[in-house]
């Protein structure tokens, strides 16, 4: 999935936002977590968009054709996706 710059900034400061409205964090320097924060989605992204790559191939190695958008597909790619999520620690 692809998000604008505009949007992983609105995304990090709702983010801080909200754990500052809900006392759990204090940002002494705003200007860094915010930057930290936009760091950590578009790591979080880029994960993402390594594992769809991994699992799309892995499903076009198959002996088998399994067209992308069908049922089969579809149950193959969440499958494959939580496990590649799980086995990477997102």
């Amino acid at each position: 999935m692809r998000l604008t710059e505009d949007r992983i900034s609105h995304l990090a400061r709702r983010m801080m936002d909200r754990l500052y409205k809900d006392d759990l964090a204090d940002f002494p320097d705003e200007g860094m977590a915010l930057r930290e924060a936009k760091a950590a989605f578009q790591a979080y992204m880029r994960a993402g968009d390594e594992v769809d790559s991994f699992v799309r191939q892995k499903i076009g190695k198959l002996s088998r054709r399994v067209p992308e958008g069908g049922r089969e597909w579809d149950i193959l790619y969440r499958k494959y996706f939580e496990e590649e999520i799980a086995k990477r620690k997102l």
